[in-house]
């Protein structure tokens, strides 16, 4: 990027008092102690671990020419300029946006936020631009792309740099549109302020992140800060099936829409054939055969096609390209044994999402055949779920196998214990608790029979086990074909 005057960077931002020059050419804006170089100015961020004011005489000696603080050092560095701020988390999402000549308005963005459902909405959303002949961007937890350009995501929503700097690359690649999940962690932390959307979706909202939020409350306030800003040229579609629907958009200046499986919407779908390779759904009175498979995908193909109508493109096209959308990876992906039973792998890690993905193959088996599910809880993450996903896993299940997920720093027995306190008494007996999850996935294939379904839930997309710090590559996926190809 080029340089640009202080002065420029700081016209939107709220500020209480300039030391200094603030007409200097400013080389890059960091919030990173480490990156600063000469010419930086430097944003000290209040983090949940560490307050990046501390290191504002560090910076000065790295030749950092600017910095912005909400409290200022004891002594100033006479060659840097201080710009004192009440808040320096909303000043970076500002000033990310100057440097990178906001980005947002130059594209038609569109955020997806929810507990379930962000991803495969937001990249069904790129993967539809696509096949309609636009160039688009994807900003989502399993990866970011600039129009084919494909680099690899540490987070749902990036860091308040990293967000504009990707949309400013889709932007010099001729984006048209782009497409992001919108956490509430990236709403409270203010990551997505200063953006331009043109919309926002509301998937659903059920017991997440409380680790981060503390309460179901503070939550829901989380994921509603992102209707809020929206503009009034925006659009805001609602899943009126869920009953914070109508709260996200109570205060939002957008034009507010609905979309719904059971009650009267804007866009309304109902399924008619629900199959393991595929669904038939009517949307708005027009018949659409899918590859998804599950009452969630149905809600997550709705929202698709009502962004797609709001964004203005053409109603057949998009049905058309819709009926040639294939499964996000990770995401109820199925495979098939050579003994004849079939495997799915989905990121399901939320009670709710679990019960969604079992009762979508429950739907579809009938009665027929045993469903055996494989599913854990991952440490250092809410600890209050883990016996209800237990709990939920072995009611919808024929046999379950407790195992570990991503421990991080806290011991996998201990958490396969706490989920143990969710397993009713008569069903016991058809629960296992293998920790070692290589071995839990294989033993659940051992167990399966021609026509059963085995549901391997928790990680998804995921290449990796993270334990006590360090990730040790893991993919479910290559674990299940592992073991078919022992089946040949």
């Amino acid at each position: 990027m080029k340089a640009k005057s202080i002065e420029k960077l700081i016209s939107d931002i709220e500020v209480l008092h300039i030391t200094g020059d603030n007409g200097k050419m400013i080389t890059d804006v960091v919030c990173d102690s480490r990156l600063v170089t000469h010419g930086s100015l430097f944003v000290a961020v209040r983090g949940v671990a560490v307050d990046a004011h501390r290191f504002l005489g560090q910076v000065a000696l790295s030749g950092a020419a600017a910095v912005v603080c909400e409290t200022l050092p004891n002594e100033l560095a006479p060659q840097v300029t201080y710009i004192q701020v009440p808040n320096s988390t909303i000043a970076l999402a500002h000033l990310a946006g100057a440097w990178y000549e906001h980005p947002s308005s130059k594209l038609r963005l569109v955020g997806v936020t929810g507990t379930n459902g962000k991803t495969t909405i937001a990249t069904l959303l790129y993967e539809l631009a696509r096949r309609l002949g636009y160039k688009a961007g994807l900003l989502s937890t399993v990866q970011n792309i600039i129009d084919e350009r494909v680099e690899p995501a540490k987070q749902t929503t990036p860091d308040h740099l990293t967000l504009n700097r990707l949309l400013h690359d889709m932007v010099e690649a001729g984006c048209d549109y782009a497409f992001m999940e919108v956490s509430s962690h990236a709403c409270s932390q203010h990551r997505i302020d200063g953006l331009e959307f043109a919309g926002g979706i509301f998937t659903n909202l059920t017991r997440d992140h409380l680790d981060f939020h503390g309460t179901v409350d503070n939550y829901i306030a989380a994921k509603k800060m992102f209707f809020d800003s929206l503009g009034s040229d925006a659009f805001a579609v609602v899943n009126v099936d869920d009953k914070v629907g109508s709260v996200m958009v109570q205060n939002t200046k957008a034009k507010k829409y609905t979309y719904s499986l059971r009650s009267l919407a804007d866009f309304k779908c109902r399924v008619v054939e629900d199959r393991l390779d595929g669904t038939s759904l009517i949307i708005n009175d027009t018949e659409l055969e899918v590859m998804f498979t599950g009452r969630f995908n149905a809600y997550n193909l709705t929202a698709v096609y009502a962004a797609g109508l709001l964004l203005g493109w053409n109603h057949d096209e998009v049905l058309v390209a819709m009926s040639r959308l294939v499964p996000v990876a990770g995401r109820f992906q199925t495979l098939r044994s050579p003994r004849g039973y079939t495997a799915i792998v989905d990121y399901a890690h939320t009670p709710d999402a679990l019960i969604n993905v079992l009762d979508a193959v429950n739907e579809v088996r009938k009665g027929t055949g045993q469903l055996i599910t494989v599913c854990g809880c991952g440490g250092n993450r809410d600890r209050g779920k883990r016996p209800i996903m237990a709990r939920e896993a072995v009611l919808r299940s024929d046999k379950v196998i407790l195992t570990s997920d991503n421990p991080r720093d806290e011991d996998p027995d201990e958490i396969l214990r706490e989920m143990q306190e969710g397993v009713p008494a008569d069903k016991q007996s058809t629960t296992l608790t293998i920790t070692d999850r290589r071995q839990a996935i294989k033993t659940a294939c051992q167990l399966a029979q021609s026509g059963d379904v085995v549901m391997v839930a928790g990680k998804g997309h995921e290449d990796y086990q993270e334990i006590k710090g360090v990730k040790h590559h893991f993919d479910d996926r290559e674990e299940i074909i592992n073991i078919f190809e022992t089946e040949k």
